[in-house]
């Protein structure tokens, strides 16, 4: 395999996509007219996959959106229910947040298999430490454990399979919430009051970065996520957001020093039919002014 070379001005780091897109320039810029206008699938085949590879990569089911805020009692994980395989919703119904023990938890964005095998294999580790040493291991502890597998997972990353946690807890020690977050190296950044993850994730982190703030109640942090969730859903399809037809609403934890507790259905039905009605009455009274404003318009003209 080749690895293509890029002046600093077009590196595109460690995001994967951008790496596509520059790959994908590189052969469309090409003087040869056999390589130039080749399909992002033969970009890929060029990297080094083979032609089934190609395939899995586009078929795999992949988790979307979640996201993690903290509160004054603790931290929040919530996440969508939505999966996708391609351009198809491959289940409405996927958990995407995830117990790992009784005061940390992780929730996963990108390809669903290797994340979930990947959270199992991180629960059976954090056991078979505190049986060994008879104590839990660190909450920084943790997130540095699930960093080297997140880095294990690099090779597949790099062939389009990436997996990207978001792994929160409670530290009984210093009696706070933690959220840390990670990149497709396995790079592990703390010291954050949010973070989200996934496809919607410029949308949620958009919410969460205007209207965070660590010291808000549970209340306000469950509401928080699941507008975050709903607005990510309006604006990348790949999203779900609570879906009152069905009754499928967003898996939604917190962890706090009374352990980690999920949030029922019933609350989050409540909660997600309130705010869908406030977002409703506003649009509602926006097109109520516009409808105004445009008839003073034909008045004046007239």
């Amino acid at each position: 395999m080749i690895l293509p070379s890029f002046d600093p001005g077009n590196d595109p780091g460690p995001n994967f996509v951008a790496l596509l897109n520059r790959v994908a320039d590189l052969f469309d810029n090409a003087s040869d007219t056999a390589i130039r206008g080749m399909g992002i699938a033969n970009h890929l085949g060029a990297m080094g996959l083979s032609n089934s590879e190609k395939a899995m990569t586009g078929d795999v089911r992949h988790g979307t959106t979640c996201l993690a805020v903290r509160y004054r009692d603790g931290v929040l994980l919530a996440g969508d229910r939505r999966a996708t395989a391609g351009n198809f919703i491959s289940s409405h119904r996927m958990e995407k947040v995830f117990r790992t023990d009784d005061h940390s938890g992780v929730a996963i964005s990108g390809v669903a298999g290797p994340a979930v095998e990947m959270v199992r294999l991180f629960r059976l580790q954090l056991e078979h430490y505190e049986k060994v040493e008879g104590t839990p291991l660190s909450l920084e502890g943790k997130a540095n454990q699930l960093s080297q597998m997140v880095r294990g997972n690099l090779p597949a990353a790099m062939r389009g399979l990436p997996v990207i946690p978001i792994f929160a807890g409670f530290d009984l020690n210093d009696e706070t919430g933690l959220i840390f977050e990670y990149d497709i190296t396995g790079g592990c950044y703390g010291e954050c009051d949010y973070t989200a993850a996934g496809s919607g994730s410029m949308h949620a982190r958009a919410v969460l970065k205007l209207e965070s703030d660590s010291r808000q109640t549970r209340a306000k942090a469950t509401d928080l996520a699941l507008k975050a969730l709903l607005i990510a859903a309006d604006a990348d399809a790949a999203t779900g957001g609570p879906d009152l037809l069905r009754s499928i609403f967003p898996v939604i934890a917190v962890i706090n020093a009374d352990g980690y507790q999920l949030i029922e259905d019933k609350e989050l039905n409540d909660r997600s039919s309130r705010l869908i009605g406030v977002i409703t009455e506003s649009a509602g009274s926006r097109a109520e002014d516009q409808d105004i404003q445009d008839s003073s318009d034909l008045e004046s003209v007239s």
